[in-house]
């Protein structure tokens, strides 16, 4: 008895009944019908647009806008954070005093220190970026930048542990200097007052 008996007598039937040619060579007719149908398929499918020539959507509206943002600022906030950085790296280097200007954990943290700079100069603070700050902005980053390069220069100059502890003594100031100007003007473009609010009781 054969298997398709045992489990599908209906199927059994019908596919020995079916001569085995029409499994291997399909009915050209057949063939045709598929390759129509597929056609059809293929043609009501939406045709992607080039890439130059795709119409703008939201998603790429926002990812436009975000870049025009992106250079849009001179990335003060990002001064801030390297200035921050560097100031407490300078400050670490007098725990390790002991081991001279030539030690390693004080070389090490110049060396940090320098990169934040370079980053700052190269990356944040860069003429495109100045250029289309707002004013009151410009003017914050361009005095960032003019210090963030005498700090360099005084690194690459550095000496002795006198000219370290200046620069950090320095550095310390012009952060806060530069946290608090930044912040006034910030809030000052956004039509903040001074006058102090009081918390609920």
């Amino acid at each position: 008895m054969d298997i398709f008996d045992n489990i599908f007598p209906l199927l059994g039937r019908m596919i020995r009944g079916i001569p085995i040619e029409r499994f291997l060579f399909p009915d050209r007719d057949a063939q045709e019908e598929l390759k129509k149908y597929l056609e059809a398929e293929q043609a009501r499918q939406p045709k992607e647009l080039p890439e130059r020539g795709r119409p703008a959507t939201a998603a790429t509206a926002t990812e436009e806008t975000s870049e025009t943002q992106e250079i849009a600022t001179a990335c003060v906030p990002c001064a801030l954070g390297h200035f921050s950085t560097s100031s407490g790296l300078l400050n670490e280097c007098f725990r390790f005093k002991e081991g001279g200007i030539t030690g390693n954990e004080i070389l090490d943290r110049v060396a940090k220190v320098l990169a934040e700079q370079n980053a700052l100069e190269r990356v944040d603070l860069t003429p495109e970026k100045l250029q289309r700050s707002p004013d009151w902005e410009r003017e914050i980053a361009e005095r960032a930048l003019d210090e963030s390069r005498r700090l360099r220069h005084k690194l690459e100059g550095l000496e002795t542990m006198e000219q370290l502890e200046e620069a950090a003594a320095s550095t310390a100031s012009y952060y806060m200097k530069l946290n608090r100007e930044w912040y006034k003007k910030l809030f000052a473009s956004r039509g903040f007052d001074n006058a102090v609010r009081e918390e609920p009781t």
